[in-house]
């Protein structure tokens, strides 16, 4: 009988909250910024606020952050709600900062009759100045006391367009002297005379996340704000504002974000990947981003698997990117189809079979029975991997040698009788001899083989081009270095193999499709792919090659 698995801090919380009858249901929000696209880090949080909702009948709405007109696309919009549906989860209600774009106003304007805002006309620089250190007080700002209606004078004509970006602010009247610097003077409005996605031209004066975020939860009546440990400091300000405001209590919880080895999750820096052209897009499959994983051949399955596995937790740390893999593997292990492709082909003839000859073998498409059965083409002339053979083998060699059996994955016993190479020493062509008694499924001869090889017949396969994707960074932390974390990319991240040979069964693959190359790896059909020429990606080697290769 297995153990329970015990809660997270996050769900005690919740449970306690929900047995003292604080809240009859609790409501969660994944609040996005829409400037960029989603990566594995956002999934910690698309899980956490999803699950808890589903795990107690509670509701979780996507809100998505836009209260900066200069960054953000509805491109962004778009992939993020097509990331998380992928995903596996939907959300209750679909929001936006920009909805509540009048009721911030609003809310600023009472902050304002209240004597606890002000517009103020310094710079950013001069106010940057005043704002004191960590161990030293701030100053008050020239502006701190306006009067009220001088003050709501002066935000209706910020909001009017009388001002260019930079000439005024509104700032929270708080405590110059706080130890918490955010709670000294914070900005709550900026202008900035730029189209909007959702409200084109409307506005030219723009909420400030601190002063969004909370109002946003409170709004929507969410019980439990769920965010990273970076915005431990800004909880105080969240609980200010709220106070002041008078409105519905949300509450603001922190979690440790995800930091993950050879990986930066920083929008900024993917941003200069794309830009520079380190890789071709957002959703190239080098990309940590959900849509490069997607396009990589992950499935939302292992994600979720591995968000499971990683937990939350309240300190920061590094999650090793081979569990990634690991729960990767786990799930394609099951999941995907078994096929056979030849990726460095070596010919091989079988004397003794007939020409022109066909037989169909059976094969088996993977551990699940539901994946079902498939018929491969057997011929005379088979294409197999150049590393299956070696001329002088080593010791416990068990592949193909001169005068060696092996046998041929759901076909033949065969023994290697020869070699041809060509004027530079190179081996083109072996020649082999099948043992027709042997056939897989129906085998009575007796004779055991210690190997067996993968191979595609010549007459049958079809070419296509493979990708082989490695890690995109050759450091566990390439942005904790001195150094441009650009310097650490892997030159070797993407290796392109022009004619694979593929069995026929491929022909039929669809984008996304997962399959297990057998001895190769796991891959998946490229959105590139065409009717004319089909495009795989290497989405994980079957074991852990790359902790060997650095002795890790």
């Amino acid at each position: 009988m297995s153990e329970e698995k015990s809660l997270n801090f996050i769900e005690e919380i919740v449970e306690t909250d929900l047995a003292s009858g604080k809240y009859q249901s609790i409501h969660t929000r994944f609040p996005p910024e829409p400037n960029g696209y989603l990566h594995i880090g956002h999934s910690k949080s698309i899980c956490l606020n999803f699950g808890l909702a589903i795990k107690y009948g509670g509701k979780t709405n996507l809100r998505f952050d836009d209260t900066n007109p200069i960054t953000e696309e509805t491109e962004y919009v778009d992939s993020i709600k097509e990331d998380i549906r992928w995903l596996g989860f939907e959300w209750h209600n679909e929001y936006y900062a920009s909805d509540y774009f009048d009721q911030l106003y609003h809310f600023a304007v009472k902050l304002i009759q209240k004597g606890l805002a002000y517009v103020d006309d310094s710079t950013s620089e001069e106010i940057a100045l005043l704002k004191g250190t960590p161990s030293e007080p701030g100053k008050d700002s020239p502006f701190r006391n306006r009067t009220r209606e001088e003050n709501l004078q002066l935000f209706e004509e910020m909001k009017a367009g009388k001002y260019k970006e930079g000439e005024k602010v509104l700032r929270a009247k708080i405590n110059m002297a706080s130890p918490n610097m955010l709670m000294r003077d914070p900005l709550i409005y900026r202008i900035k005379h730029a189209h909007h996605h959702r409200t084109g031209n409307t506005w030219c004066i723009y909420p400030m996340y601190d002063f969004a975020h909370g109002q946003s939860d409170s709004i929507e009546k969410i019980t439990h704000s769920i965010c990273t440990l970076e915005f431990v400091a800004h909880r105080e300000l969240y609980d200010w504002f709220i106070e002041k405001l008078e409105i519905f209590p949300s509450r603001q919880y922190e979690f440790a974000r995800l930091n993950m080895t050879y990986t930066v999750m920083s929008k900024r820096k993917l941003l200069k990947l794309v830009n520079e052209g380190f890789v071709t897009g957002w959703d190239d499959p080098r990309m940590p981003t959900i849509s490069g994983l997607r396009r990589k051949g992950f499935t939302p399955a292992s994600i979720r698997m591995f968000c499971d596995k990683i937990g939350v937790a309240k300190r920061e740390n590094f999650i090793d990117l081979g569990l990634l893999e690991f729960c990767l593997r786990e799930d394609l292990n099951m999941t995907a189809k078994r096929v056979m492709v030849v990726l460095d082909p070596l010919k091989l003839v079988i004397s003794n079979f007939p020409d022109g000859k066909t037989e169909m073998m059976l094969a088996e498409n993977g551990p699940d029975p539901a994946l079902g059965t498939r018929e491969i083409p057997f011929s005379k002339e088979l294409w197999i991997e150049k590393d299956d053979f070696m001329e002088l083998p080593a010791k416990k060699w068990f592949r193909l040698a001169p005068g060696a059996l092996v046998r041929l994955k759901n076909a033949y016993i065969i023994r290697c009788d020869g070699f041809l190479k060509n004027d530079a020493g190179d081996i083109i062509e072996l020649q082999c001899s099948y043992l027709p008694e042997t056939r897989s499924g129906a085998d009575e001869s007796g004779i055991t083989v210690k190997g067996t090889i993968h191979w595609v017949s010549a007459a049958h396969a079809k070419t296509a081009e493979v990708r082989l994707y490695d890690r995109l960074f050759n450091t566990e932390n390439p942005s904790a270095e001195d150094d441009d974390f650009r310097t650490h990319i892997n030159p070797d991240s993407l290796q392109i193999i022009n004619s694979a040979f593929i069995e026929p069964s491929l022909e039929t693959a669809k984008i996304e499709d997962r399959y297990q190359f057998l001895r190769k790896g796991y891959f998946c059909a490229d959105k590139d792919s065409t009717p004319e020429k089909l495009i795989f990606n290497r989405t994980v080697t079957l074991k852990d090659t790359w902790a060997k290769a650095t002795g890790k």
